[in-house]
């Protein structure tokens, strides 16, 4: 005879809050992953931005000159 009720769903939900842990941790991941990609294309934006505008202050100085 098992030592259990009949209805007893422990395991049940001791396996919900398990998987409940596990997607909240993974949508964290996924969620800071996102950002620091984000902020990454951001900069290189603003890099190459920057490497243009300062390609066309040379090219003007050197115009000038």
């Amino acid at each position: 005879m098992a030592d259990r009720d009949w209805y007893d769903d422990s395991d049940y939900q001791d396996a919900v809050q398990r998987a409940e842990r596990a997607t909240r941790f993974g949508w964290a991941a996924i969620a800071g992953t996102t950002g620091v990609l984000g902020c990454m294309l951001i900069a290189v934006a603003m890099i190459c931005a920057v490497a243009v505008l300062s390609c066309l202050y040379v090219v003007a100085a050197m115009d000038h000159a």
